[in-house]
């Protein structure tokens, strides 16, 4: 099986520090850490438009998201035992490369993975399938995991087989709460 995945909340656990990170530039604001998580889980671009944030306020906002050090951002639990089952592991993110990639090596998780695009390559984001249509030309991926709804409309689009981590929004063909469940099922 070759698997396309998301990287923010579907490898690693990085929402909690980004919604703090939010409500920290937000202020005083009266939104709990809950809404704004929720917001994120949407997209950045609409928790953005959603509290009405400023410009200098974004741009804050992801410079602090930037600097976060690799090893206070830990992959989900299990994670490794399913990357080992797959054939090849491919990520589509909208991470700039070089923070992807240190964030793997800190967890020696980088020889898991064959191929990568990353925000910085030029793709359009997500929800449009041009990283994913270059990545199942490459690949031929037979599963397409994200935590988002942005993350699997590109892959029905192609066909491909997708699965929400975390998420229960409708349209994915797999729902997981937890990667334990994902290797029960495959045993």
């Amino acid at each position: 099986m070759n698997i396309l995945w998301d990287f923010d909340g579907t490898l690693f656990d990085t929402y909690p520090a980004y919604t703090a990170i939010v409500k920290e530039v937000m202020g005083e604001a009266n939104v709990t850490e809950k809404e704004i998580f929720a917001q994120l889980k949407i997209s950045f671009t609409d928790a953005f438009q959603h509290f009405r944030l400023t410009e200098e306020q974004i741009k804050t906002i992801r410079k602090k998201a930037r600097s976060l050090e690799p090893k206070d951002l830990k992959p989900f639990p299990y994670l490794v035992d399913v990357l080992k089952l797959a054939n090849k592991n491919v990520i589509m993110t909208h991470k700039e490369r070089e923070g992807v990639a240190a964030i793997l090596s800190c967890h020696k998780l980088d020889g898991y993975f064959t191929d990568m695009v990353a925000g910085d390559d030029g793709y359009p984001r997500k929800p449009h399938s041009a990283s994913y249509e270059f990545l199942h030309e490459k690949h031929g991926i037979d599963l397409a995991i994200g935590d988002r709804e942005i993350d699997i409309l590109p892959a029905k689009s192609l066909g491909i087989k997708t699965c929400l981590f975390q998420n229960t929004a409708p349209g994915a063909d797999f729902y997981l709460e937890n990667y334990k469940d994902f290797i029960r099922t495959i045993k």
